[in-house]
């Protein structure tokens, strides 16, 4: 990898929440099955992409997840200080995207939380795409995704992202993809 381009992915309800005391609000097995997909998918052999999140969206991982398998994990906090081996960290976002950059074994920067990493995301050039799954029910949250300026953002269509509305346990959601303008 050669530049400091990476992605944002992220599940919104409709009232613009993303979590609940630490947790997602809702359980949707295809929408996890998809965030892993597409945050696994390579397309150079030997490559893998990482995946940044802060330390709450760290210690909301269930243990036996931790850390997320076939990616680079890597922590952005200030008070974190012993990670499992092969973890990542680093106090700040930009000081991840530089090393990361010029790390040849990585392909794909993934931003998944929580909402402090998306603010900083979504007003950064370098972050060149949004992943937003649309869940089509509010829910009660404690943390929220920031508003998405349509001015410097466009919706595309991808290969590989499934398309129109999907339901699952009675919840509707759609998968979108936001490009920077």
């Amino acid at each position: 990898m050669d530049n400091l381009t990476y992605n944002v992915i992220a599940a919104i309800s409709k009232n613009g929440g993303i979590g609940y005391k630490g947790d997602l609000p809702w359980r949707l097995k295809n929408e996890m099955e998809y965030f892993n997909r597409m945050t696994k998918l390579v397309n150079r052999e030997g490559a893998q992409n990482a995946v940044i999140m802060g330390r709450c969206t760290w210690q909301s991982i269930p243990d036996k997840y931790r850390p997320l398998k076939g990616r680079l994990n890597v922590i952005i906090s200030n008070t974190l200080n012993s990670l499992p081996e092969g973890v990542l960290l680093y106090p700040k976002l930009t000081d991840s995207l530089k090393d990361l950059s010029t790390n040849n074994q990585v392909e794909k920067i993934w931003v998944i939380g929580g909402s402090g990493l998306y603010n900083e995301a979504v007003k950064d050039k370098n972050c060149k795409y949004l992943y937003i799954t649309k869940i089509d029910q509010e829910y009660l949250c404690d943390v929220f995704f920031p508003n998405i300026d349509l001015k410097e953002f466009e919706e595309i269509i991808e290969s590989g992202v499934p398309k129109g509305i999907q339901e699952e346990n009675g919840i509707q959601y759609e998968f979108k993809v936001y490009k920077r303008l």
